[in-house]
């Protein structure tokens, strides 16, 4: 065997040259690639908010909290979606760790039931519910009677908000509850845990960060509700629970300004209901990331 036999050249070489290629994926212009995609989403998120903020002065934008108008609105819009939270939890969690841990005939039905108001367009889900509470029939009666009118009431509001924004915790909840590994649930009920203290100390506990995102997820599509308001509840009359004077959600409230034509009072009041949500959601983050709430650093999202 001499020495131009081809095959002692191909072993001297222990390190072969890259391929364009794979270089192409681990270089300079892969991550070129992810910068511009990345970064032209983020200017279109970015964009339209600068824009809120550039078109009305800045001053009126601060001077919109001192009106009582926009007050009582988003004290409404908070309120309300607070409601609809707690409903999610004391609902959508116990729903979410059934279609989790449970298989039963028509689960694939209920958890497609359950992301249907996620797709379907929010007008129709007014429209649904105003025709089943039509004056005159069964539920319209009862809801009279147990004195929670629904139409343009505040629990008009919650219903709406509930039925668009309850999903999200289920749904969240359903794939944290997966991802618990059973055999620590069976470790915990070999020690002599019931089931519902297992539920309590284990299951809830390991699942805690997913389902407050979903919690967080649940808010932010409450608050931003306007589709099915605009059949059920567009205006809000005092009653029940709420006192306060006529007023609507936020939402509905910057819609009117727009219909009106008050394009800087609707840009004014909509950069005031940015930076509230945003105050809240950093507010959020700060407690994470300072070890004050109940989950590690970086494990919440969004």
């Amino acid at each position: 065997m001499g020495r131009d036999d081809p095959r002692l050249s191909r072993g001297s070489n222990p390190s072969p040259p890259t391929a364009p290629h794979r270089r192409w994926r681990t270089g300079p212009y892969w991550l070129a690639l992810q910068i511009a995609l990345s970064g032209s989403l983020l200017l279109l998120f970015v964009l339209p908010i600068l824009a809120l903020f550039t078109f009305a002065p800045l001053g009126q934008i601060f001077n919109e909290y001192a009106n009582a108008q926009v007050r009582e609105a988003l004290w409404l819009t908070f309120f309300a979606s607070g409601m609809a939270v707690l409903a999610a939890v004391i609902f959508g969690i116990p729903l979410g760790y059934l279609l989790a841990r449970r298989s039963f005939p028509g689960r694939t039905v209920i958890e497609s039931l359950v992301a249907l108001p996620v797709v379907v367009p929010h007008l129709l889900v007014g429209l649904g519910l105003f025709l089943l509470l039509l004056p005159g029939s069964l539920l319209y009666h009862w809801t009279q009677a147990l004195g929670i009118p629904v139409y343009d009431t505040i629990w008009g509001v919650v219903l709406v908000m509930v039925f668009v924004s309850a999903p999200y915790t289920v749904l969240a909840s359903e794939l944290s509850f997966r991802a618990v590994d059973g055999r620590v649930i069976e470790a915990s009920r070999s020690l002599g845990a019931g089931a519902g203290t297992a539920f309590l100390t284990v299951s809830l506990p390991l699942a805690l960060r997913g389902i407050v995102a979903g919690l967080l997820l649940s808010w932010a599509r409450a608050v931003s509700e306007i589709g099915g308001l605009l059949v059920l509840a567009l205006v809000v009359y005092p009653g029940g629970i709420y006192d306060g004077p006529v007023t609507s959600t936020i939402s509905v409230y910057i819609y009117d300004l727009f219909g009106t034509g008050d394009l800087k009072g609707a840009a004014a009041v909509s950069s005031l209901f940015l930076l509230i949500a945003f105050a809240l959601f950093l507010l959020v983050r700060v407690g994470e990331r300072s070890g004050w709430l109940p989950w590690r650093r970086g494990d919440l999202s969004p």
